[in-house]
């Protein structure tokens, strides 16, 4: 029998907690108190179904194990096969899952699972364009927190389907001191004094410029990543040039599919792009009853 587990993108984490609870919260809001009425009512208990998830459009497919998970959470007697696992590539009209089992329990989780994969696959797929249109350079493409609120996990785990890398998870695991920080501290220099005098040793530090000057401020203080904020493509050539290796540059801020090329050929590390996240439009999938 075909398992969440089993359908996980093979260098991505999920937690299976978290793919419960997302699964647990996710039934609940479209359940509700009575269930699915129009199911109960016009499908008998007994009657069985069988159907297939199909890409109705190609890209690369992420949430599989949520669908998964919805179904068996409805009930144990479903039978799916995989024919593909998160990461993979879909042409349209292919059958990513065949699903077999109870109708009522099919019909009350279609939606779900549809909502799910549909959305996460969405995100892997607008991720995978952005790292094609950086093929050729040593620039990786990261999301951010631009997320979702209760759905981050899971969306960036789509962005590690599409081929991209995550930012920090939260304001918990991570120092990015950015410009309303710095004004609020007043200066570089005083955020970065307050910050060594807190953080423990394997803490590392990145600061957000908006100029060159500013720049130079940081790598004088021996910051160990920097972000370059609405720079133009020219301007980030001459902050690569100014750094000579010596920090991590990341480039922000409106990133598009048309501009990401030339940011990439500028020669900064990495970019941070929101829009992978919270621009994504959904893969068009469909179940279809056979």
């Amino acid at each position: 029998m075909t398992t969440s587990a089993s359908l996980l993108h093979p260098e991505a984490f999920l937690s299976p907690l978290g793919i419960a609870d997302a699964v647990q919260r996710a039934l609940d809001e479209d359940l509700g108190r009575a269930g699915d009425i129009t199911s109960i009512a016009t499908i008998p208990e007994t009657a069985q179904a069988h159907a297939v998830l199909v890409a109705r459009q190609a890209g690369v497919i992420a949430g599989l194990p949520l669908a998964v998970a919805t179904f068996q959470k409805l009930s144990p007697d479903f039978n799916i096969q995989a024919h593909f696992r998160d990461g993979g590539t879909v042409a349209t009209g292919l059958h990513v899952l065949t699903i077999s089992g109870p109708a009522r329990a099919m019909l009350a989780g279609e939606r779900t699972a549809l909502n799910f994969v549909g959305r996460l696959s969405g995100i892997a797929t607008l991720t995978a364009d952005y790292v094609r249109h950086t093929a050729g350079t040593n620039l990786r493409i990261c999301c951010t927190r631009k997320t979702t609120p209760g759905l981050r996990a899971l969306e960036k785990y789509a962005v590690r389907c599409g081929g991209g890398l995550n930012h920090r998870f939260g304001l918990d695991d991570a120092v990015l001191v950015k410009d309303n920080h710095i004004a609020a501290a007043g200066g570089i220099e005083q955020a970065v004094k307050a910050l060594r005098g807190r953080l423990g040793p394997m803490v590392k530090i990145e600061i957000e410029v908006d100029t060159l000057d500013q720049l130079e401020i940081a790598l004088l203080l021996g910051i160990d990543a920097i972000l370059l904020d609405n720079m133009p493509p020219e301007v980030m050539r001459r902050a690569v040039a100014m750094n000579r290796g010596r920090a991590r540059l990341e480039a922000s801020g409106g990133v598009t599919l048309e501009s990401v090329r030339a940011i990439a050929e500028a020669g900064v590390d990495y970019i941070s792009s929101g829009a992978i996240t919270h621009s994504a439009r959904s893969l068009d999938l469909g179940l279809d009853f056979l």
